[in-house]
């Protein structure tokens, strides 16, 4: 059963706090190696103020000098510490995040294309992965950040409450302007993303489509379509410098007063015999280190990108992916039931109460014009997406109730354009196999017609897939033994010898349909070809199974026909003798499910 978040911060907020969990250890030392460093900076200046007063008044002060020196180089351990932890941090949230949204996105399949683009996931993925990466080492850093200015403040206090007095009036200012900050770079670090996804979003279209594109010639038009928000970038680019360039400004302005307000006091002090030398000294770095607003600055920046990225990144997790059961199937011959399946598409029912049963063992074709959802119901049948409404059973057991494991194991899948997955050829047709042999490679590439030109290639089985030239019906060749190395009870074919030659896919329609599978086949059929040789044919029609039947009886009808382009021809049946499966509008008896018997 699958849920969907009803809020988009309530992933954006899991997935901070899960990122933070990955790196917790890390993060816990990194926040403590920081402070450690911040405290180390705290106690330089008074160790720093006191080595001073000691060598005007001409006493020893030797122990100080060290104490001055090992601070130095604690601090500069420290530093580069701290520098080590925030990239092993980035790099393993980093890392962490990737893994687990690209899982996702691939468990969502195409609704996640279809809402956010390909080109803008992967900007996603990539670009707002590496900035949302850097949250967990931000927000410990920030915590050492804010440690120096309340540590520096207190240890004015220490010295003299008129000095921490200064620094208080104007700290209103300074949490005015880092608010501002905050808010502002969030707004505008947002908007620069959103539009590098639209740009990376039309790029990836326009690859996808460059044949098309070198045909109509049209290079120069689309180049200007991608790049239309470059303006848009450019602005949203020059706001972001912008608010940090005002907020850099505001605090150099801001900063310095209280510098000079705190050295003026202290200069009073010391005139007044309540201060030394050395405690002004201490005073002044304890001042710098009060308003150390720059620091700041860039710690809130980097926040505020991390968090815009990890918004992005959350947005993905409000598509849910499907939810899988514990149930194991029962032995069984394959037996495929689809009951009151409906599945829309943009609003259209495009598969509308389809019952359809399917006894093990048989070949079934599936036919329909163009648009009838022959696609979609091979999706569902599978379980390469769920239905709106309905359920899918193989063997008596809901696809929904299974495990991920087992329904996969058990379902195996050829499409019209398959996606060769591998480094070889032998890795791309035993691709998910958890321990294919060689054998059972070749086997399944000759039932698929496909050892032949395997063979012939550079390295035969063993030659890379970006190496090994293949036509079409080569390709699909190579999807089809990649299904039947599989195996499983349940074979889909989703028009995937609409590629093959005519000898071809005779050879391997004749062992699809033949006894030698042993499984159920469903296939997806463009040809009358095709058709004629299954066992049974699933006639889709308005989004419903019209008739189901051997196809030399649904030839009679003229509208089963049409859907192969062949019209009326001698003998053909009048309207009213057409074939109707049961339960459909004028069928003769009771209403019932559209069974392939």
């Amino acid at each position: 059963m699958t849920t969907r978040n009803a809020d988009s911060a309530v992933p954006f907020g899991a997935l901070g706090r899960d990122a933070t969990r990955h790196s917790g250890g890390r993060c816990v030392v990194l926040c403590l190696v920081s402070t450690a460093a911040t405290g180390a900076a705290l106690l330089l200046p008074t160790a720093l103020g006191r080595a001073l007063d000691l060598l005007l008044a001409g006493a020893p002060a030797s122990r100080w000098v060290l104490y001055c020196v090992g601070l130095v180089l604690l601090l500069a351990v420290l530093d580069a510490c701290q520098t080590v932890l925030s990239g092993t941090v980035d790099a393993r949230t980093t890392a962490w995040l990737r893994r687990r949204l690209t899982g996702h996105v691939l468990a969502v399949g195409p609704r996640s294309a279809a809402r956010f683009g390909s080109g803008d996931l992967v900007a996603r993925l990539v670009g707002n992965a590496a900035q949302a990466g850097t949250a967990p080492a931000a927000r410990a850093a920030l915590l050492a950040a804010l440690a120096g200015p309340v540590g520096a403040l207190v240890a004015l206090a220490l010295l003299d409450p008129w000095l921490a007095a200064v620094f208080l009036a104007g700290a209103p200012v300074l949490a005015v302007l880092l608010r501002t900050l905050a808010r502002d770079t969030t707004e505008c670090v947002t908007r620069y993303q959103e539009v590098q996804g639209r740009i990376a979003s039309a790029l990836a279209e326009a690859l996808g489509g460059h044949r098309t594109i070198q045909a109509a010639g049209t290079a120069d038009r689309e180049t200007a379509r991608i790049l239309r928000p470059l303006p848009e970038l450019s602005r949203s680019g020059h706001r972001m410098w912008q608010v940090q360039g005002r907020a850099a400004g505001q605090a150099v302005a801001v900063a310095p007063l209280l510098q000079l307000g705190i050295v003026a006091v202290a200069g009073v002090l010391l005139a007044r015999h309540r201060l030394t030398v050395g405690e002004v000294l201490a005073a002044s770095r304890y001042a710098v280190l009060a308003a150390g607003v720059g620091v700041l600055v860039g710690q809130l920046s980097g926040l505020a990108r991390a968090r815009a990225a990890t918004r992005r990144l959350g947005e993905l997790l409000t598509e849910p992916a499907p939810a899988y059961g514990s149930r194991r199937l029962p032995t069984g011959p394959g037996r495929l039931e689809l009951r009151g399946v409906v599945a829309r598409r943009g609003g259209r029912a495009v598969l509308d109460g389809v019952d359809l049963l399917v006894p093990g063992g048989t070949a079934l074709a599936v036919v329909g014009r163009s648009g009838a959802g022959k696609s979609l119901l091979a999706a569902v049948a599978g379980r390469l997406t769920d239905p709106d409404a309905g359920e899918v059973l193989l063997d008596e057991v809901p696809l929904r109730e299974l495990t991920h494991a087992e329904l996969r194991r058990s379902i195996s899948h050829a499409f019209e354009r398959p996606a060769l997955l591998g480094a070889t050829v032998e890795d791309a047709i035993g691709l998910g196999l958890a321990s294919p042999s060689p054998a059972r490679i070749r086997d399944a590439a000759r039932t698929a017609r496909a050892d032949d030109f395997v063979r012939r290639l550079p390295d035969g089985y063993a030659t890379a897939v970006a190496d090994a030239p293949r036509s079409g019906g080569e390709s699909q060749r190579l999807g089809l033994a990649r299904a039947f190395a599989h195996g499983g009870r349940l074979l889909i074919l989703d028009d995937a010898l609409s590629s093959l030659d005519t000898v071809t896919e005779a050879h391997i329609t004749r062992a699809l349909v033949g006894d030698g599978p042993g499984t159920t086949r469903l296939l997806i059929a463009h040809r009358a070809a095709t058709a004629a040789r299954a066992d049974l044919v699933a006639w889709l029609d308005g989004g419903r199974v019209r008739a189901v039947g051997p196809h030399e009886e649904l030839w009679r009808d003229a509208g089963y026909r049409a859907v192969f382009g062949e019209g009326d021809g001698p003998g053909a049946p009048s309207g009213g003798d057409e074939l109707r499966a049961p339960g459909a509008p004028g069928a003769p008896g009771a209403p019932g499910k559209a069974v392939a018997s």
